[in-house]
């Protein structure tokens, strides 16, 4: 058998593009503001992470415009051997600071954290015990590990007991969660998770990719939000949301980070993160300490939509954060409803399985603390017109 069959066997996507339905690698021909451009025409962005706006800040755009003068594009090569810059120990020290830890250690990628931190520390007598909902990028480093795992029911406590009742006491337990959960826009129950880590003698990382900036009265995330920043043993967190440029971390104690940053192969063996990068991430922190009132705009357009379509009539789920999914069923009409909107002016992601189970299609859309009410009121017409196109309302 031809290994490359499945590729010319898989057609989905030209089916999508013959039908004027496939909406992905949509071109964006302007910055992620509040409106973008797409094929000369504006419309009002409802399907980025750039939380607080701050990819488009003068302030941030400028250090790394500086960074590009002093440094150059890139680093040549992996920070193990010749790429480590002052300005990115500088970011590290930065960001030990801002989350109030003893260490930690930056990734070319968000997704690369995951990867490399998770095979690392995953030995084979050791168990993974992931949500059913965890972000890909968990999933696939703790298959890199050498460890087993195991998965409970989406927030559900009881069932995450019962998986760790039954793991041996010599095996290691790594509890692994995602603190915002990026499609359903809801929470883990990190309390209850804290206090079962501890009955189970396990071990807790945080993936706050969608949490960090947003959540908390710092914006240190999702584990500041509920009071348990001290029982969380290792915190994961992206430049590419709030942090306005690209890039991850793990943060936490300083022997487990010394340890990652000698056996975490994506670290290891990757180009260390552009300077220019670095330099936007070190000045995002800056602001977010600085300027509170974007997380507390941020807010306010959060809760406005999250009523403003509840009312209309749309199943919005259990979500408490700037990530509000609109449940529409079946993947043909979220693909559907996200070109009609495109048309009105609205720009939406679709979200199929396997990233949700079938059946369960969601419309995601996210928010930012630069949208003004023009642009959601705007927004909302839209998508009230199209969700009844659909029956969805």
């Amino acid at each position: 058998m031809d290994v490359l069959q499945k590729c010319t066997e898989y057609n989905l996507h030209e089916q999508m593009r013959e039908r004027g339905l496939y909406p992905y690698y949509r071109q964006i021909s302007s910055a992620q503001d509040p409106m973008v451009t797409i094929c000369g025409q504006k419309v009002v962005m409802l399907g980025s992470n750039n939380y607080l706006g701050l990819t488009t800040d003068s302030g941030v755009k400028q250090a790394s415009i500086r960074a590009i003068e002093r440094y150059g594009t890139g680093c040549a090569g992996s920070r193990l051997l010749n790429g480590t810059l002052d300005i990115h120990v500088q970011l590290e020290e930065r960001i030990t600071r801002f989350m109030k830890s003893e260490a930690a250690l930056t990734f070319s990628t968000g997704f690369q954290v995951n990867l490399g931190v998770l095979s690392a520390l995953l030995g084979r007598k050791d168990v993974a015990i992931l949500d059913r909902m965890d972000h890909a990028s968990i999933i696939d480093g703790v298959r890199l590990g050498f460890g087993k795992s195991v998965k409970y029911g989406h927030n559900d406590m009881e069932d995450l007991e019962n998986k760790l009742s039954l793991i041996q006491e010599d095996r290691g337990k790594l509890i692994v969660v995602d603190g915002v959960f990026s499609m359903e826009g809801d929470l883990a129950n990190l309390p209850e998770i804290v206090a079962l880590k501890n009955k189970y003698q396990a071990r807790l990382v945080v993936d706050d990719a969608h949490g960090l900036g947003v959540f908390g009265e710092n914006g240190r995330g999702s584990a500041e939000h509920f009071d348990v920043e001290d029982e969380v043993d290792l915190t994961m967190g992206t430049f590419s949301k709030s942090l306005a440029t690209v890039g991850g971390f793990i943060s936490g104690s300083r022997e487990v980070v010394d340890y990652l940053r000698h056996h975490s192969r994506t670290g290891i063996f990757s180009a260390a993160m552009p300077p220019s990068a670095a330099a936007a991430a070190i000045a995002a922190i800056d602001i977010i300490e600085a300027e509170p009132q974007r997380r507390k705009q941020l807010w306010e357009s959060t809760r406005y939509m999250k009523k403003e379509l509840d009312n209309l009539g749309f199943e919005t789920g259990p979500s408490v954060s700037p990530v509000i999914p609109i449940a529409v069923g079946e993947d043909i009409t979220s693909f559907e409803m996200t070109m009609r909107l495109l048309e009105e002016g609205v720009f939406v992601n679709p979200v199929i399985s396997p990233a949700v189970p079938p059946g369960q299609a969601l419309i995601r859309t996210s928010y930012m603390a630069t949208h003004e009410r023009d642009h959601l009121d705007f927004a909302l017409e839209g998508l009230a017109k199209v969700g009844r196109e659909f029956d969805i309302i």
